[in-house]
């Protein structure tokens, strides 16, 4: 298999990566609040289209993509709970949809499935 050949050139986008923080209702009880921007970094969009699965995700106005991005702690710390906006374009949301992994076990680049349109 090809190891990606991604180089900085094509970290084309720039995502916030982001969890939702656990707030107090006023009653104490801890509830989920709103999502809280924990990093931002520049990313490559790869749009997956071919197998039925997409296809189908197409008809109900979702866009898969594959996300990468350079390997840190803070990348190998996200998961399918969190949401990633676009930087650029605000009203852009990706829910996360498989979480990260380390591409070749090499420290060097993380990769995520996301989905544009559907719900996070």
């Amino acid at each position: 298999m090809a190891r990606p050949a991604t180089s900085g050139g094509q970290l084309r986008s720039r995502l916030h990566f982001q969890k939702r923080i656990v707030a107090d209702d006023g009653y104490g009880n801890d509830v989920a609040g709103p999502f809280e921007t924990v990093f931002t970094r520049r990313a490559q969009m790869i749009a997956r289209n071919g197998n039925e699965t997409v296809m189908a995700a197409r008809l109900q106005g979702v866009q898969p993509y594959t996300v990468r991005i350079r390997y840190s702690a803070e990348a190998a710390a996200v998961t399918a709970d969190w949401r990633i906006m676009d930087a650029r374009k605000p009203g852009r949301v990706f829910a996360i949809t498989a979480p990260p992994v380390n591409v070749y076990d090499e420290n060097r680049w993380v990769e995520m499935m996301v989905s544009e349109g559907a719900p996070s």
